[in-house]
């Protein structure tokens, strides 16, 4: 831990968690500086045949899976499916996923178009008594047809999916999480619970979704490898670890990882990985990596997940500051829905601010693993690359940084310049009336995944690495286009200020692991 004033710090925040006091500088270069070497004696690097059969494949978590708003639904609009449409892939393939609600687990955004179909856009007093029951009837329909109907089918196996995202996974999944672990947790029968928000095992039904076609024993990591060997890969990206740190601000609880941590039945004790603990687990997903027939591969860093919105940033005392003048934090971190002239740390679910400090601190931590095996896997002679999502998020962070002039000149801030067509948007919790998107638009109304307009700006972080480092042809994203698809902004629910308190602390129950 860092030599830090004892106000900066949490008492049980682990000794190898490296504390600073300001932020890490963003990667601007995908190559670290490192030439792919000549190669080293001893380390075989994959060979690939001059046109791969598939020329894009990724593995991933959430992101990767396309989650938007609570659900994964419109993968066609993902950013791997975006990267796609940027390299003139005639045929990317992707799951996809309906229901009721045209997503799984629980579309936020869907449910809001339904209640405002239902309300209109202004509510009285006696639809507002009318709302639990109108809300309970369309989260239970969509429950029984997840649970009981023809989403419980079995997935179909006929395709071989090149998005190998699944929502949820961290690391250690994607290593050891089967097709068949995940088809065992669906035999039973599910629970018809009367107050459940989403379905049962709704994440083994993704992970069972997109594994089986690959065979009982598949993993994430072993898909890929099949794929590899069914005729090369020509990129291969990887954006994995998010999920060791995501759940504490989701959950508000910071939890440490220890004995346990690599092991399927016990790691869901955690919420946060040690860095010791990360760089063992990251150390063995690169060496699987190193494996799979893949010509060049790209590893996303880990976003600073205290950015996202689920946790607001409060200061009860004097409202809008931050801890101290100068600092990235609030003094408290709670849910989005909790005012914060309202917010008193004995009645509503917070982290600190030291807290939040070593989570990124831990982060950070994270991503200097990811980019020493990116820098040692060149010098082998491997074509490795960096896509630097940490410091996209920064570089749009809007109430860290952006909101607040001395603490991104205290941080050494470097803005990222969004397209035009999006470059109103913003890292707040979205929120919008009958007229208009009042704030927010980066993220989905879960508060943690992107919308599909920031979908698009990861996409294009990745096309810019293949075609200025690969010298790859790609077509750069229409973001005006994008923007029109993109529902959420383009169509802004007219229910989503008045009904916050009651669909937004839904969300927290929608992104935790298995």
């Amino acid at each position: 831990m860092a030599d830090l004033p004892p106000e900066y710090l949490d008492p049980k925040t682990p000794p190898d968690v490296v504390v600073t006091d300001t932020a890490a500088p963003p990667i601007t270069d995908p190559t670290l500086g490192v030439a792919v070497g000549p190669g080293v004696p001893g380390v075989n690097v994959p060979v690939v045949p001059n046109h791969p059969a598939h020329r894009l494949v990724t593995i991933g978590d959430s992101l990767t899976h396309g989650v938007s708003s609570g659900a994964v639904f419109h993968t066609d609009l993902s950013w791997p499916a975006l990267v796609a449409g940027g390299l003139q892939i005639a045929q990317f393939r992707v799951p996809t996923y309906g229901g009721p609600l045209d997503g799984l687990p629980v579309n936020i955004e869907s449910v809001a178009r339904q209640l405002q179909h239902k309300f209109g856009v202004d509510f009285s007093l006696f639809e507002k008594l009318q709302l639990p029951l109108v809300l309970h009837n369309i989260l239970d329909a969509n429950e029984d047809y997840w649970e009981r109907g023809d989403g419980h089918k079995p997935p179909r196996t006929d395709i071989r999916y090149e998005n190998l995202g699944i929502y949820g996974w961290d690391v250690r999944d994607s290593l050891s999480f089967t097709a068949a672990l995940a088809a065992s947790r669906l035999s039973g029968k599910p629970d018809d619970n009367l107050f459940a928000a989403k379905p049962d095992h709704d994440n083994d039904i993704a992970a069972h979704s997109v594994l089986a076609p690959f065979g009982n024993a598949a993993t994430q990591i072993d898909a890929a490898a099949q794929l590899g060997r069914d005729g090369g890969i020509d990129t291969l990206v990887v954006g994995l670890g998010a999920n060791n740190a995501l759940d504490s601000v989701v959950s508000k609880s910071v939890v440490w990882s220890d004995l346990g941590y690599a092991d399927l039945a016990t790691k869901g004790r955690f919420n946060v990985w040690r860095p010791t603990h990360f760089a063992v687990e990251y150390g063995t997903l690169v060496r699987a990596l190193q494996s799979i027939d893949a010509r060049r591969v790209l590893l996303m860093t880990v976003p600073h997940v205290t950015i996202a919105p689920v946790a607001k940033g409060v200061n009860p005392d004097h409202p809008k500051q931050k801890w101290r003048e100068g600092s990235r934090y609030f003094p408290y971190y709670t849910d989005p829905w909790i005012e914060e002239r309202d917010f008193r740390p004995s009645k509503h679910r917070h982290i600190t601010h030291q807290e939040a400090r070593a989570i990124d601190s831990a982060i950070d931590q994270y991503n200097a693993t990811i980019a020493g095996a990116v820098r040692q896997a060149r010098t082998q002679g491997r074509e490795w690359y960096v896509v630097d999502l940490c410091g996209m998020l920064d570089g749009i962070a809007f109430r860290r940084y952006a909101q607040d002039p001395a603490a991104a000149a205290r941080n050494g801030w470097v803005p990222f310049d969004l397209p035009a067509p999006i470059a109103d948007l913003d890292t707040r919790f979205f929120l919008s009336d009958k007229n208009r998107r009042l704030q927010g638009g980066i993220f989905g109304l879960d508060g943690i995944h992107p919308s599909t307009s920031a979908y698009g700006v990861i996409a294009q972080s990745v096309l810019d690495v293949l075609h200025k480092h690969a010298s790859l042809a790609i077509t750069p994203i229409d973001f005006a286009g994008l923007l029109r698809k993109d529902t959420l902004n383009s169509d802004p629910p007219a229910l989503v200020a008045p009904l916050l308190s009651t669909l937004a602390p839904l969300a927290t129950r929608f992104v935790s692991g298995h």
